[in-house]
């Protein structure tokens, strides 16, 4: 008998492609597994209520979360040059007091707070951030996701990259996104999942367009060249493993060992 678990993730690009084989049965696997698709402070917000038996998070909110949940070594989005944009309406010369962001628990947020203290935050939804600054709803927001990648072709303008702004401080690569458990369904079957999203990210790797059906059916834009971009960008090495590197980057953002 197959075993029964609640696994939420995001539909942006680089969780759906990481997780194609496991999902679509590309690979045999003992889980019988029901998913769901949700924004990233959704998935923050389900594992803060203890729902979901596996899930995505945002580094930041891992701490709150580190006695219910445990850390998969696998699955991670993490590493150089990925790092959250704030942005702007092109032109503006006001000073940034009112900051969009795509939720108070997600890294993009703990990061901005890290860079830029005295700025007020206002959560929304990660895909509507872009459009609400050139209505002028706010100073600034941040991006992340696909939004990152396409923001030049709006009214819109750089003022940071938050990635870079820690990989100058920390010289480490930046943990955005991870994959926890429950800790009360053990540590035999955690590592049998996590072995398993191992696999599967290796699957993609190696047959990089098997899962594009499936990526462009949850994926907020469909042009290949951001998708590629997307995936590119956020799963990597540290997506396999998280390696020394990758955990000494996790405990000096979170400040705790993991």
């Amino acid at each position: 008998m197959k075993k029964p678990l609640s696994l939420h993730i995001s539909p942006c690009p680089n969780d759906t492609f990481a997780f194609d084989a496991v999902i679509n049965h590309r690979l045999a696997h003992n889980f019988d597994l029901q998913v769901e698709y949700k924004d990233i402070e959704e998935l923050n917000e389900g594992v803060l209520a203890a729902i979901p038996d596996i899930s995505k998070i945002s580094y930041s909110v891992y701490p709150k979360i580190a006695d219910t949940y445990a850390l998969l070594d696998s699955g991670s989005a993490l590493g150089r040059g990925n790092g959250q944009l704030l942005v702007r309406r092109k032109g503006e010369r006001s000073p940034i007091r009112r900051v969009l962001v795509p939720g108070l628990n997600t890294t993009a947020n703990a990061l901005l707070m890290r860079y830029f203290p005295d700025v007020e935050v206002t959560p929304m939804l990660f895909s509507s951030i872009a459009q609400a600054l050139e209505e002028g709803q706010a100073d600034a927001g941040v991006l992340i996701h696909e939004g990152r990648f396409v923001y030049q072709r709006r009214n819109l303008e750089l003022v940071a990259d938050l990635g870079k702004l820690w990989e100058a401080e920390t010289d480490l690569p930046l943990p955005l996104g991870a994959i926890v458990i429950k800790r009360e369904l053990g540590d035999a079957l955690r590592t049998e999942f996590e072995n398993l999203l191992r696999d599967s990210v290796d699957y993609a790797f190696k047959n990089p367009m098997q899962s594009r059906a499936f990526v462009c059916q949850h994926a907020q834009e469909l042009e290949d060249e951001v998708i590629n971009n997307h995936i590119a960008l956020f799963v990597n090495q540290y997506t396999i493993t998280l390696g020394s590197e990758g955990r000494e980057a996790v405990k000096r953002l979170l400040e705790i060992d993991v």
